[in-house]
């Protein structure tokens, strides 16, 4: 059966241009709409849709405060939509915070090159977030037609013990980052990660989020603002320093540089990079900038992204984590990792912080 979706929005154009698009995908049904937040809690409520796509800005109730309810009665994937502007990411975010899964932006000129791959894009993230809420086990309506794009289930999370590094690996000890890599669902992963590490970390971070380049200034500062160490965006010049993590700018590419002391460049992506930034661009530059004397981290997300500079950086003795397939909003990144023999240790979302505390402070 095709994934059940309810398209939320006071705009009828909109709606009307949303609704045509997804049911082009003959693994996707629109089962309803509804023109404010307020309908869509009873839209909800009486349809049981797989996923919902929801407007922030609506008469009658917000689409934060709808997100915020239809979490607390019936968790599902809700895909955000949202301008490009400080103010959008801001209420963006808020809306990640209250439960919603992803975002897109609400012009498609600015989703992707032209309206065919916007479209393709849509209906892509529409079905990864249908199928993480059928591996939770939430609902058993839909069975997509399509699982080639969407790894199977990993593992059980290993226990949250003293990792033990493979064979040739640097030791722990002597590492000097920690990298982070993570897309669709990894704002919510990121901020519970680093909510639970010390000021006095000892460690530099480095992050990199598939984000919008508009979002990633709102989105430092809002890390910033919950954790215990410093959070901003990435500069060229910046030099890593323990207990700050630095946030790879969107749209752009956070390269290391060695030398006398290791240092930020951002730059244009090569031609023809899909993701902007691209986690594989920042650890393959780690493996000299670094010596591969780091931790990556590769958290939920959609696609491989990460995978190949993990690769380089593990054959270099470096260590790997992933996070694990029941606490991934999506799990394609981790899931890559896992596949491809990469991953050291295994870990739920909410172990990360814990496991960081216990091998480095």
């Amino acid at each position: 059966m095709a994934l059940r979706v309810v398209v939320v929005d006071d705009s009828g154009f909109f709606r009307r241009r949303i609704v045509e698009i997804l049911n082009a995908d003959i693994g996707i049904e629109v089962v309803g709409t509804a023109s404010n937040g307020r309908e869509a809690i009873e839209v909800v409520r009486k349809l049981d849709p797989d996923v919902v796509t929801m407007d922030i800005e609506m008469p009658v109730m917000d689409g934060i405060s709808a997100v915020r309810r239809i979490m607390a009665e019936s968790p599902r994937p809700i895909l955000m939509f949202s301008t490009l502007t400080t103010e959008g990411a801001k209420a963006t975010l808020d809306a990640l915070d209250a439960g919603a899964t992803d975002f897109l932006p609400k012009r498609f000129s600015e989703m992707a090159k032209d309206e065919d791959s916007a479209k393709i894009l849509l209906r892509r993230r529409v079905r990864a977030l249908g199928r993480s809420r059928m591996r939770a086990g939430t609902h058993q309506h839909a069975e997509p037609r399509d699982r080639t794009a969407f790894a199977e289930p990993a593992p059980a999370a290993r226990p949250l013990l003293q990792p033990r590094p493979a064979a040739g690996a640097i030791p722990l000890n002597s590492l000097r980052a920690l990298l982070i890599g993570t897309s669709t669902g990894g704002p919510v992963a990121l901020q519970e990660v680093l909510k639970g590490l010390p000021s006095s970390f000892p460690l530099p971070i480095l992050l990199v989020q598939h984000m919008p380049a508009s979002f990633t200034p709102a989105f430092a500062e809002r890390l910033n603002g919950l954790c215990q160490i410093e959070v901003r965006e990435a500069a060229s010049g910046d030099v890593l320093k323990p207990g700050c993590a630095l946030l790879a700018p969107g749209g752009l590419q956070m390269i290391l540089e060695g030398g006398g002391q290791t240092r930020i460049r951002i730059q244009e992506s090569p031609p023809g990079t899909i993701y902007k930034p691209s986690v594989d661009i920042t650890f393959n530059s780690a493996v000299t900038a670094l010596k591969s004397q780091v931790l990556a981290i590769v958290l939920t997300g959609m696609g491989a992204d990460g995978r190949e500079g993990a690769r380089a950086l593990k054959g270099q003795g470096a260590h790997v984590w992933a996070q694990d397939a029941a606490s991934s909003v999506v799990f394609g990144m981790p899931a890559a990792i896992i596949e491809a023999g990469l991953a050291d240790q295994v870990y739920s979302l909410k172990d990360f912080g814990p496991a960081l505390v216990k091998v480095f402070c």
